[in-house]
């Protein structure tokens, strides 16, 4: 499972002209599900971000977690993090998950992230989307439960 972590001011998703998701001051994550993750690597990036020291204290250095900040959340499914582009021209995305299993790790990801106290808004699962943000730092991290 690999996800790409942007700490935001505020960040929305829509699905044509409707919005579906928005988060304030938090984290935008955009969440890849490869072949062979489970509900451990489901645990192991909760734990992670939610622990994960990105926002700034009363001196600007990153030593307050999700939680010391009341974080907010935006979760969006993206295969494409899964995408393998070093042969050819074309992007490879055999090591992504098969899309019901992808959905249903997603599902449980959103499900442990909200059962953490935090509020948390989605996309639209294999829909098109259009993903704003405000990146506040800029800070992005990438993770892999691997």
């Amino acid at each position: 499972m690999k996800i790409v972590l942007q700490r935001v001011s505020e960040a929305h998703v829509k699905v044509g002209q409707k919005e579906v998701g928005r988060a304030g001051q938090g984290m935008l994550i955009f969440l890849g599900v490869a072949k062979g993750d489970a509900e451990e690597d489901v645990d192991y990036l909760i734990r992670k971000i939610i622990e994960l020291r990105i926002f700034e204290d009363e001196n600007g250095k990153m030593n307050r977690s999700a939680k010391d900040v009341k974080a907010e959340f935006l979760v969006v499914s993206q295969f494409t993090l899964l995408g393998d582009c070093m042969k050819g021209r074309r992007p490879s995305f055999d090591k992504a998950a098969e899309p019901k299993e992808a959905e249903r790790l997603y599902e449980l990801f959103v499900e442990k992230l909200s059962q953490q106290d935090f509020k948390v808004a989605t996309g639209e699962f294999r829909a098109m989307m259009d993903v704003s943000l405000v990146n506040d730092g800029p800070v992005t991290f990438v993770l892999d439960s691997k």
